[in-house]
């Protein structure tokens, strides 16, 4: 190993830990999504991470930013009576996917980070409506205020409510109604194109019971936009969250019966150190002592400098063919580092004493503390900033149906087995793999069956067509999970090649799309990625040199990965129907 990789890897043993672990008093929250150069014309859209995975640069002709449902109804009346396309954009924009883009400068997009109030409370029959655009942090805050709790949400507290329920964002349990907030939807108005004689827009209020609210509440955006949302919440509770970490030998069973037995179980594998970190964790009464917090580590603010400089010492090793072996040691630190500070969790908001940790419903479901300081002209921000050159990644989620996973995590544990140290390289060590349960859903959309959900962070080059050390490892577990064992990729996350047929997996599709047509039989909600992946109109799959290695597609000759460069199409090392680009040294 040169001396110019020796001090890159002692970068990352050093910085990392720091800059999580530091409590900045102040942090630029993350920038808007949309961009325009003559005030709300000529515009671009782009999402939390400055980036579709195509690397394309998405415009648009103007933005609106309605702060009420009727100028809501106005802005899509106005682009409906000219035939413009429209896509909704939110505060954050976390959908890795081209959701928000409509597809050019004749493309108007709808901003929903004005829409961000509550409409109303009633604590009696425990019913909260909110607009669209209010992020998750304020909801459950409003809800908690109130001696209500809403049971389940992603982790992330960044997501507006319509944005979470367009691409069926979920928290984790096999309980009750299940993890997904749509399950929790009995209500929604939504803004959809009209006639001449109705205005050219109308408002469409769907209950509990009316037949197109299982299309509505996950939707992709393609049907309208959603003005407001009711959710069914439930008395406030608190949680009592531990977390022990056990050996991976007998994962392969645990795997399917750990939601059975907590409510908010999920687990967090630790591959390439043969560990899994089981998360026990279950209702409590709202008398049980503790003021518990989740204030996740990578979700907090850190220095812009120290953020710039641990991506610089990514890149070297990732970029200079470091041995897997290094990479290991390099990222070990943090990840130990991550383990003693508890995930994050305080007892009471300030220290960590023990486990288990109690609190709230609250203020445990979710966390995202970068997002909440007053602005400091970029001295910090979120680890993954696009004006800040720090962390840049791919984000895969894909759901396995619970009878098949256990299959599935044996396969993972025989491809770990080849070689344990590539996992370092080919997973983000920092986090692992997170398991998260997902109940069936009735949503057309949603899951058609209990299921549990992988989700994977790695490293991605800025540089077009770069190989990630050992790519072939995230590559082959994410083909084998969606080809050999029927998965289904995150509507939110995810790579093109990822949504190739897999609208056919959804029994409810047809239906889906019975509504789409009613709601817009035009489709100026549509564009050209929803065309693709509904299966309306070509393929998410982008065959080009390279594409491979981007996630674009699945190669099939080596142009499309980077045989200059040492990577060639070769069969998976478990799953030999799997195609990836594989390193040969010779």
């Amino acid at each position: 190993m040169s001396p110019g990789q020796r001090g890159a890897m002692g970068i990352p043993l050093t910085v990392l830990p720091l800059a999580i672990l530091l409590h900045v008093a102040g942090c630029s929250p993350p920038p808007e999504p949309v961009v325009c150069t003559h005030g709300t014309s000529n515009c671009t859209v782009t999402n939390s991470f400055g980036s579709f995975p195509d690397r394309s640069i998405c415009r648009a002709g103007n933005v609106a930013y309605p702060r009420t449902e009727q100028e809501l109804v106005a802005a899509v009346a106005a682009a409906a009576a000219v035939k413009r396309k429209m896509k909704v954009a939110t505060k954050y924009s976390h959908s890795l996917p081209k959701l928000a883009c409509p597809g050019g400068l004749d493309g108007t997009i709808i901003s929903t980070a004005r829409l961000n109030r509550t409409v109303s409370v009633d604590v009696e029959r425990r019913l909260m409506t909110v607009e669209s655009g209010m992020v998750l942090r304020d909801l459950i805050e409003a809800a908690g205020a109130a001696g209500l709790s809403l049971p389940h949400s992603p982790y992330w507290y960044g997501l507006t409510i319509g944005g979470l329920l367009s691409t069926g964002a979920h928290g984790s349990s096999l309980w009750g109604k299940g993890g997904a907030v749509h399950e929790y939807v009995v209500g929604l108005r939504i803004v959809t194109p009209a006639p001449a004689s109705q205005g050219f827009a109308v408002v469409r209020e769907l209950g509990a019971h009316h037949p197109d609210l299982d299309a509505a509440k996950v939707s992709l955006g393609v049907l309208g936009v959603v003005s407001q949302v009711t959710l069914a919440l439930q008395p406030l509770f608190k949680r009592s969250v531990a977390f022990v970490k056990r050996d991976d030998s007998d994962l392969a069973d645990q795997v399917a019966a750990w939601g059975r037995l907590h409510e908010f179980a999920d687990m967090t594998w630790q591959p390439e150190q043969r560990k899994v970190i089981y998360r026990q964790d279950d209702r409590v009464d709202v008398s049980s002592p503790g003021n518990g917090l989740s204030d996740t580590l990578l979700a907090r603010s850190a220095p812009t400098r120290m953020l710039i400089y641990a991506r610089a010492a990514e890149e070297r090793l990732q970029e200079n063919g470091t041995a897997a072996a290094d990479l290991c040691a390099a990222a070990r630190p943090l990840a130990d580092t991550v383990e003693r500070q508890a995930y994050g969790y305080t007892n009471d908001g300030v220290s960590f004493t023990g486990y288990p940790v109690v609190g709230y419903q609250h203020r445990i479901q979710a966390s995202g503390t970068c997002m909440d300081s007053p602005e400091d002209g970029l001295l910090s921000g979120c680890p993954w900033d696009p004006r800040i050159r720090g962390s840049f990644y791919y984000n895969s989620g894909f759901s396995v149906p619970l009878s098949k996973a256990p299959a599935f995590v044996s396969d993972m544990q025989r491809l770990r087995d080849l070689n344990p140290d590539i996992f370092c390289a080919g997973v983000d060590t920092r986090v692992g793999v997170l398991l998260r349960y997902v109940k069936a859903s009735s949503a057309y959309l949603g899951k058609p069956e209990d299921c549990i959900d992988f989700d994977v962070i790695y490293y991605w080059s800025r540089t077009y067509g770069m190989p990630r050390a050992h790519a072939d490892v995230v590559d082959e577990i994410e083909q084998m999970a969606l080809r050999k064992y029927g998965g289904l990729p995150h509507w939110g996350k995810n790579r093109n090649f990822a949504f190739s047929g897999v609208i056919t997996k959804y029994p409810g599709t047809a239906k889906f799309l019975r509504v789409k047509d009613r709601y817009d039989p035009d489709g100026l909600f549509s564009s050209e990625w929803s065309d693709q992946v509904l299966g309306i109109n070509g393929s998410p799959d982008i065959v080009k040199e390279s594409c491979a290695v981007e996630g674009l597609c699945v190669c099939s000759e080596d142009s499309h990965c980077a045989p200059e460069q040492g990577y060639f199409c070769r069969p998976g090392r478990v799953y030999d129907e799997d195609r990836v680009c594989s390193f040969l040294q010779d």
